[in-house]
């Protein structure tokens, strides 16, 4: 499959004033990985400052993690990754925000991430995140002016399982609350349970659980663009 895509992780590693380590999420990042290269999709990182992002939750004994750290094209670019004001929405046919606490305080409010996002989608392409990945979507605005989430499906982790976390006090905003303040028409499951929303070229997933099925869709996604690109060019013939 021709297509690239690129996954975009938090630079974030403090836990609000807890003192506790957080970062992105590496099964979010490394399960759709693992899925998307295998059937020839390109990958590129990215991080709201550049440099290297630092992982949560690492865990090697899980053999998509081992495969994913163990890959020195990997490697490579997420020893240098791009930030959202070098990275060319024109190059890639979706952008993947896996989640990780450090999301809620670096995602949200970056310009030039929120401008990347609505380019890649109105240039056609899709927006995918999973767990707090979503906090990226919070505030991107469409050319009309409108929120992206605005009467959209979506998915992401829940204000109870915030709760059940312990950190409804530590995070800097609730990020279902937030979602469903800009309009976004939220679905979910029980804590912890596998839920995957797709709505147009958005796929959002709830938790760790649905990582690799919010993968499935976009490859469900990209292979529709690929049909849809050979009808458009055998139309011009």
């Amino acid at each position: 499959m021709n297509k690239r895509v690129l996954f975009v992780l938090t630079n974030h590693v403090e836990m609000g004033a807890t003192g506790d380590f957080t970062g992105y999420h590496l099964a979010e990042a490394s399960r759709p990985y693992n899925i998307l290269k295998a059937q020839g999709v390109t990958i590129d990182f990215a991080s709201p400052q550049g440099g290297k992002p630092i992982p949560d939750a690492f865990d090697l004994d899980d053999p998509d993690n081992k495969k994913f750290w163990e890959d020195s094209e990997v490697q490579g670019k997420l020893s240098a990754t791009l930030t959202p004001e070098t990275a060319e929405a024109s190059q890639y046919d979706g952008i993947y925000f896996p989640g990780g606490h450090g999301t809620m305080w670096d995602f949200r409010h970056h310009l030039a991430l929120q401008e990347l996002t609505r380019d890649i989608y109105e240039q056609g392409g899709f927006v995918a995140a999973v767990c707090h990945g979503p906090a990226a979507l919070v505030d991107v605005k469409l050319s009309q002016g409108n929120y992206l989430v605005a009467g959209k499906h979506i998915n992401a982790f829940t204000d109870e399982e915030e709760r059940q976390a312990g950190l409804e006090d530590v995070v800097p905003f609730l990020l279902e609350s937030a979602l469903r303040e800009r309009g976004a028409i939220f679905e979910s499951s029980a804590p912890g349970e596998c839920h995957v929303v797709l709505d147009g070229r958005i796929i959002t997933g709830q938790n760790p659980a649905s990582a690799k099925s919010v993968a499935k869709k976009m490859l469900s996604l990209m292979e529709q663009m690929e049909y849809r690109d050979a009808e458009v060019s055998h139309s011009q013939r």
